[in-house]
C-alpha cells in the first residue's frame, strides 16, 4: 500500500490496518526466532508498512489538534 492510498482510507480502517500490519511483524519476528523464515525482505517491507500507517495517523491527529487550537 502506497503513501496515497494510505491517505485516502477512512480513519477507522487505517487504525485497523495499522493493528494487523504489528500483528503481521510481531508473528514475522516470532517465526524468524523458531524456524527459518524464506524472504528476509519481508522484514523491511513490514516495518515500512507499519511506518506509513504511523505516519498518516499522526498527522491526522495532529491536524485535528490544530483545529481545536
Amino acid at each position: 500500500m502506497t503513501g496515497a492510498e494510505v491517505r485516502k482510507l477512512n480513519t477507522d480502517v487505517l487504525k485497523s490496518n495499522l493493528k494487523e500490519a504489528r500483528i503481521e511483524l510481531f508473528n514475522l519476528r516470532m517465526k524468524a526466532s523458531t524456524e527459518k523464515v524464506e524472504d528476509n525482505s519481508t522484514f523491511g517491507k513490514s516495518r515500512k508498512q507499519v511506518a506509513r500507517l504511523l505516519t498518516e495517523v499522526n498527522a491526522r491527529r495532529h491536524a485535528e489538534a490544530a483545529k481545536k487550537a
